[in-house]
């Protein structure tokens, strides 16, 4: 009725008459079989069925022999008849009285509570109970049923409870058997029939409105995913829409379903709808879940990319403190520590070394002038051979190249020039390279005076005696292959020639001037312009090279001769006698 909502009354058995009947307080079947019991005297069943007799004989569900004496069903001083719901039951009295004191002694209770067995034990905690303590009466057992039936329908009351009846089709369980007069007094002793009437005259489902659009609004599309009117407007438009209408009504918080059929379609609408929605959360979650992942992503290369900036502007400005007065130091910053750099800056540090050291380069080369740059070339060249090797390879000399071509080593420059300008002419090179006397010697051990001529394209052995006469055509550069000095002062250079005939030579120079390095630069440098590799140079105390077909050692002995370097055989090895000042 609170919900406004019209109703029809069915008429039904309430079974409170019955309840007052057995458990009233002083009027009651328990009250007065208590009252008996606490009786001073002899008191007996048959005592106690006439006080009921006495108190009940107005009560039209209580009869006995002594109200109703004409009931030939009921025996005197025994029996008396209770008219339930379901039926009329007789009860015998006979020991009611027994049954209801349940007496047990308190030393008895004591006893068993002192048990050594903990579950018996537990089973009688009032035997804790002191001997010398003030003791109640102890309740019957009328009493203890009411209290423990009080108890167990709070409980109920406080729950929800969902109730399930069971029905027996026979009594000796038989899966075959149907006592049909067994099944309808069970059904008329539980209800069933008053409970149809009243689920057929009501409403079989009711449900808050909120509760009901939140479950129900996915299978209407105005509803879905969240409705912006009246709750209630809401509902109304998912019933409209199911065509249901007729079958509900609308209370003041509650909708009201009728039928159960109404209910069933809706609960399959939705679970049709179910899948589509359940993809489509999904497909949010995960949408959500990605654009997050990629928030995150995107936060972490940012920072990322922040610290990378970081960590390249401090080196940038430990490069800068260190290297920012790198113009006005000696060596133009080569003795400064690189700073460490980050990972991803390695590649491009390398970079840096190296435009660093070509900036030193240009800054020293700068303060040499352009005459004296291809000396230095030179310099460098036999420098990665020399450096560390040989003890001195006359670097801190200006290299002239053409010796023969100056008065300070050859007094007959004009008859030098003229064999020379004649081999150019004849064989068209360009300019000579190298010039100057040598000690040579030969395949027959012959030790001779000689001129050594290197040019662009070919090397000539001239005869110094006889107005510098080339000796036979010239070898050309392709033909090197190698060369080796030794690591002392001495001038012993062998330049290794393909065809096993090569050239064993000493320089000679009026001033003592350390030339092999020159040499070494000349040849070194000229090869790596005409062939692109590094031309391999051998720096030992023993060499070997091939002298008419034939593997020939070469060694160095200091002595102290004045007449200067000679070539001597020491039975298979072609010794340098170099004078020892």
């Amino acid at each position: 009725m609170k919900e406004g909502i019209e109703w029809q009354h069915i008429d039904y058995f309430n079974n409170k008459i019955i309840c007052d009947l057995v458990e009233l307080p002083h009027k009651g079947v328990f009250a007065i079989l208590d009252e008996a019991c606490l009786n001073v005297g002899k008191v007996t069943d048959e005592l106690f069925l006439n006080a009921m007799s006495q108190k009940l004989n107005k009560h039209d569900r209580f009869t006995s022999r002594t109200n109703n004496p004409a009931d030939k069903t009921l025996e005197h001083h025994r029996d008396f008849r209770i008219k339930h719901y379901a039926g009329d039951v007789i009860y015998s009295v006979i020991g009611f009285i027994d049954k209801n004191k349940d007496t047990l002694f308190m030393d008895f209770k004591r006893l068993l509570y002192n048990s050594a067995n903990p579950v018996i034990r537990s089973m009688w905690p009032d035997g804790a109970t002191s001997v010398t303590e003030t003791t109640k009466r102890p309740v019957t057992a009328g009493t203890s049923f009411k209290i423990s039936m009080i108890a167990l329908v709070e409980n109920l009351a406080s729950k929800t409870p969902f109730y399930v009846r069971c029905i027996k089709p026979n009594e000796v369980k038989s899966p075959v058997l149907f006592d049909e007069t067994r099944v309808q007094h069970q059904v008329m002793y539980l209800g069933l029939l008053e409970n149809v009437r009243v689920r057929r005259a009501g409403f079989a489902f009711r449900m808050p409105y909120d509760r009901f659009l939140k479950r129900y609004k996915l299978i209407c599309s105005e509803t879905w995913p969240n409705y912006r009117g009246q709750v209630i407007d809401g509902v109304k438009v998912i019933i409209d829409k199911q065509g249901f209408s007729s079958d509900v009504k609308y209370g003041k918080s509650k909708i009201f379903i009728r039928s159960p059929q109404t209910l069933f379609s809706l609960e399959q609408a939705r679970e049709e709808k179910m899948p589509s929605i359940v993809l489509f959360l999904q497909r949010m979650s995960r949408g959500a879940l990605a654009r997050k992942r990629a928030r995150g992503m995107r936060a972490v290369y940012l920072i990322m990319r922040r610290y990378k900036r970081y960590k390249l502007r401090c080196y940038v400005l430990a490069c800068q403190s260190r290297f920012g007065n790198a113009r006005s130091m000696k060596d133009y910053g080569k003795g400064i520590q690189w700073p460490k750099p980050p990972h991803s800056m390695r590649p491009t540090v390398e970079l840096l070394k190296r435009a660093h050291l070509r900036w030193r380069a240009f800054m020293i080369l700068s303060k040499i002038s352009e005459n004296e740059r291809p000396m230095v070339r030179l310099k460098v060249m036999a420098g990665d051979v020399l450096v560390g090797k040989r003890a001195d390879w006359g670097f801190k000399r200006n290299w002239e190249g053409n010796y023969l071509a100056t008065t300070k080593d050859n007094s007959t420059t004009s008859d030098f020039v003229s064999q020379v300008n004649g081999l150019k002419s004849k064989d068209g090179f360009n300019k000579v390279l190298f010039s100057s006397f040598v000690k040579k010697t030969n395949k027959f051990n012959k030790c001779a005076d000689r001129g050594i001529v290197i040019t662009d394209k070919f090397i000539y052995k001239v005869d110094s005696k006889k107005k510098f006469k080339p000796m036979g055509k010239g070898t050309p550069m392709t033909e090197v292959t190698g060369m080796t000095v030794s690591p002392g002062k001495d001038q012993l250079a062998i330049i290794h020639l393909n065809g096993g005939n090569d050239l064993v030579l000493c320089l000679e120079n009026p001033i003592q001037e350390e030339r092999v390095g020159e040499l070494v630069g000349v040849v070194t440098s000229h090869m790596h312009k005409i062939l692109k590799r590094d031309l391999k140079v051998n720096i030992t105390k023993s060499a070997s090279c091939m002298l008419g077909g034939k593997q020939r050692s070469v060694t160095v002995k200091e002595t102290a001769v004045n007449g200067g370097p000679v070539f001597k055989k020491e039975g298979d090895t072609l010794v340098l006698m170099w004078p020892n000042p």
